[in-house]
């Protein structure tokens, strides 16, 4: 059985979603169609046809997008970016530390989404009062982590690629100040975090290597017995397997990990 994998249009956080397969559809590939969403109407582009897997159902194919539902949604994205600056001019009235990243109205215009970073939990109760008499429609409030804004907007990563999050990467994994210590980086923030003011995802990725490569190697700091005497490590290369040591009145010696 296949399945139609569709994309939502507009919304910030749009993960895939899928439809009953509809007979003659191939040739609809990248076009823009109306689905109901628990009961709400979308407008959604058509990516793929995927055979059916674990998949759960929850949209309905209404109709292809027409002309007239093309250019409502363009006044839907204009009107929720007029709401984006509203919002966060009320906010700053009423002194909430909000900082609103996206708005978008679902096609229908029943509920407005509005997505904001703050580093503090917010009573918006006022706020949400103020937006739902303003706009006449449902209002959710979502807040999101600085990596999700850094993985929607985007932006070049200190590698000159484009950000890991807004690429390829899927889910953010648990990146420690470890790693950093571990893989003997600068622990500078201008150096180890990304644009997000995060920990950058790329520590991640070498971490593991690292770590089987220190095995059987001193931590530098440390005193080793060789044959030059009590040392203290100075230096250790986990590609060359060596590491450096002090001696004192004997000047700094190299020594492979079996030495």
């Amino acid at each position: 059985m296949k399945l139609l994998k569709i994309n939502y249009i507009n919304e910030f956080f749009s993960d895939y979603d899928y439809l009953e397969y509809i007979d003659n559809f191939e040739e609809k590939l990248g076009k823009s169609i109306i689905v109901d969403n628990n009961s709400l109407l979308k407008l959604a582009v058509i990516v793929d046809i995927v055979e059916k897997g674990d998949q759960k159902i929850v949209s309905k194919f209404v109709r292809v997008a027409t002309k007239k539902d093309k250019d409502k949604n363009i006044r839907n994205v204009s009107d929720s970016s007029e709401s984006l600056v509203f919002a966060q001019n009320m906010a700053n009235e009423f002194n909430l530390d909000m900082h609103f990243v996206s708005a978008y109205y679902t096609f229908d215009r029943k509920q407005l989404f509005l997505s904001y970073v703050s580093d503090n939990r917010v009573d918006f109760r006022e706020l949400a009062k103020a937006l739902a008499q303003r706009y006449k429609t449902r209002i959710e409030l979502r807040q999101i982590g600085v990596r999700d804004r850094a993985k929607k907007i985007g932006g070049l990563g200190p590698c000159g690629l484009f950000l890991c999050c807004s690429s390829f990467l899927t889910e953010f994994a648990s990146v420690s100040i470890n790693m950093a210590k571990n893989q003997f980086l600068t622990l500078n923030p201008t150096k180890i975090n990304g644009l997000c003011g995060r920990l950058l995802c790329c520590l991640n990725y070498e971490d593991e290597v690292y770590t089987e490569l220190k095995k059987g190697l001193p931590n530098i700091g440390s005193l080793v017995d060789t044959k030059e005497g009590l040392g203290k490590v100075t230096e250790v290369d986990v590609f060359k397997r060596t590491y450096k040591a002090e001696f004192k009145d004997k000047g700094v010696f190299e020594f492979g990990v079996n030495e």
